[in-house]
């Protein structure tokens, strides 16, 4: 088998099959010019993946078919792979629904491949990926089902696509999305269809969004999979940024050719729309291709690539072109800045600095310095003002029991006075400003913040879009010096943000002039909250208190070794800040979350739609209150002794 390919790494616009069929027939036109015999397009390509109750819509998916057909249209002896919704009028699904597919369509001469040895004209997805952004099941009916449902094996059903070309005939293996990823799951779709006779190439359709470090996993796991079945593999994933109402996923493309030695021998630049043309040998080696460089996914360099594209696709998506930061002085606001203003451009970016009497003299100067090196509007809006009038009107007004005219006044306590400050700054300032700007305001939050609710509900946790809310704070450290090194060469954020305490600036006791700051001890916190929320086995106050007693805690969750003696005194220190960070994990941070802006996810879990999350209380189990019961036994006896 030789063959000439190309790889069709699109940007994918969710719920517009209108504009992904013009920009598949753009590049089949393309191919077509550079003599392509075969074209690959990724998963769901004509309607996009995350469309939530678009899926329900008889009209849409009427629309996805006749887009489809016109994709089946243009194909002629240039053969097509694309997905698309495959519908069965005449059946329902398990929601009683008109019955859809996850389905991947070849398409030779003006005809759609693959009926004569399946039920349909395609093939459909096996495994349903249900997990993080993903909610197949309740959309799609799967290959599994539908086994079931005609009383044969699945692996009976896993049957390759004859591609009876002018030259040669190719047996196809097409696996749309997860199924290709069989490392997960107990059924193995791959060695499936390999059973049902020799295969030439495996081709996997997806629609595989970015994550830090995923794609490091996802080469191995193609590539022990080329070298089991002997067989060269190609992968095509697009690009864009698709949403459910609270996350928004980035899809970094990274469509790879792997030959049967699970060697990588093709490889597509990341966050890129680009038609790649190869020539493809029979072993799945590419003609005259050198090896191709791989970047790397994991680094402070990924995460800036992957915010700013995402912040750029996302801007578009919504039509929004300007915004408002509040900028503090201190360093998530400062990353934000230079982020939006490295998308947007300086003139499309207003800067707020928003001081109370409580923020210092240097914060303010280091607002300033900010907004000069990045050349961005600027203004300074006072708050003290507003708030003692808040203060006051509370205060002073009397509340009136309508059962007997008892007058009562409501006290207004230090506590509230901070969240006073901060809500004034993002509901009145800087949606006023938003609005009168054209564009819209930013939430700043990081995920450590997010994590244990230390950001105010409709204060600093509003705005439109939650860029850093998927970063650790080490995280932002690492990106602010990654924008003054690479990014912009030269000291945009001044080094005195981030040498900074970090601070909030809302009471005396956050005064940083003298060195005070947040509860957060970023050191340990970071990687306590990450255990908490990121792990694939989430851990719990049992896990961190039992990994504590052993010694292995810092191993366990990533952090320095050494600062957890360093931070705590004592083991009673130790749990009493577990329990108060746990609390607010599971508590109040919950019904905060819920309200929070889409957070632009980075990791392998992010907030929103990315953990299913409920407002059940906090609880301990019985396995961590006895084994907290006995360290404190212990401890107080060795203290007595």
């Amino acid at each position: 088998m030789g063959l000439r390919v190309a790889l069709g790494q699109m940007e994918v616009v969710p719920g517009r099959p209108d504009i992904n069929t013009a920009t598949m027939l753009k590049m089949i036109d393309a191919a077509r010019q550079q003599q392509a015999e075969l074209v690959i397009f990724p998963e769901l390509a004509v309607p996009g993946y995350l469309l939530g109750n678009a899926w329900e819509q008889i009209a849409f998916l009427k629309d996805c078919e006749r887009y489809g057909r016109q994709i089946v249209g243009a194909s002629g002896e240039l053969a097509v792979i694309f997905g698309n919704v495959y519908v069965d009028w005449e059946q329902k699904g398990h929601d009683g629904r008109v019955r859809k597919y996850n389905a991947l369509f070849v398409a030779y001469r003006g005809k759609l491949l693959g009926g004569d040895n399946f039920p349909y004209p395609c093939r459909i997805k096996t495994l349903q990926h249900d997990c993080r952004e993903f909610d197949d099941s309740r959309h799609f009916y799967s290959l599994q089902q539908l086994a079931l449902e005609q009383g044969q094996r699945v692996e009976a059903l896993q049957q390759p696509v004859l591609l009876k070309m002018a030259e040669q005939t190719i047996r196809l293996a097409c696996l749309p999305g997860e199924d290709s990823w069989s490392d997960a799951y107990d059924f193995k779709a791959a060695t499936a269809i390999k059973e049902n006779g020799p295969v030439d190439l495996f081709v996997n359709i997806a629609s595989s969004p970015f994550a830090l470090g995923k794609n490091r996993k996802h080469n191995r796991v193609f590539a022990r999979q080329a070298r089991e079945q002997g067989t060269p593999i190609i992968y095509v994933n697009n690009v864009g940024v698709q949403n459910n109402g609270k996350t928004v996923y980035i899809f970094d493309g990274c469509s790879t050719v792997y030959n049967a030695r699970g060697e990588i021998s093709a490889y597509c630049q990341p966050f890129a729309e680009k038609l790649t043309v190869v020539e493809l040998e029979p072993d799945g080696n590419v003609k005259d291709g050198g090896a191709p460089v791989v970047p790397e996914d994991g680094d402070i360099a990924a995460i800036y690539q992957a915010l700013t594209y995402g912040i750029d696709r996302f801007m578009q998506a919504i039509g929004m072109k300007k915004v408002v930061i509040g900028l503090s002085g201190g360093i998530d606001s400062a990353v934000a800045a230079c982020l939006y203003t490295n998308v947007l451009g300086p003139e499309n970016v207003l800067l707020v600095n928003m001081p109370s009497k409580f923020n210092s003299q240097t914060t303010k100067n280091l607002a300033a310095r900010l907004a000069a090196n990045l050349g961005c509007l600027y203004t300074v809006m006072p708050i003290q003002e507003a708030v003692d009038y808040t203060v006051e009107q509370i205060g002073q007004t009397p509340i009136i029991d309508m059962k007997d005219g008892r007058e009562m006044y409501l006290p207004v306590t230090p506590f509230m006075t901070e969240n006073i400050q901060a809500r004034d700054r993002s509901a009145r300032i800087l949606a006023a400003l938003a609005a009168a700007f054209g564009g819209g305001f930013t939430c700043n939050a990081n995920k450590s913040e997010m994590t244990v609710g230390y950001t105010t509900l409709y204060g600093d946790q509003a705005g439109f879009l939650a860029a850093l809310a998927d970063l650790w704070k080490y995280q932002v450290y690492g990106l602010a010096d990654y924008l003054n090194e690479q990014v912009y060469r030269r000291e945009v954020i001044p080094r005195e943000i981030i040498k900074l305490v970090p601070s909030a600036e809302l009471s005396p006791a956050q005064a940083v002039e003298a060195g005070k700051g947040d509860p957060l001890l970023y050191p340990y916190h970071d990687y306590l909250f990450r255990a908490f929320v990121e792990r694939w086995e989430r851990a719990t106050p049992e896990d961190i208190l039992a990994w504590y007693a052993q010694g292995v805690l810092e191993e366990k969750i990533g952090c320095q070794s050494g600062v957890v003696q360093q931070l705590f005194a004592s083991t009673a220190d130790f749990i009493a800040d577990l329990e108060r960070w746990w609390r607010q994990y599971t508590g109040i941070a919950v019904a905060k979350r819920i309200q929070a802006p889409p957070v632009l996810a980075v990791s392998r879990r992010a907030y929103g739609f990315d953990c299913r999350e409920a407002q059940n209380g906090t609880y301990f189990t019985a396995g961590y209150l006895a084994l907290k019961k006995q360290l404190l036994q212990a401890e107080a006896g060795a203290k007595g002794k």
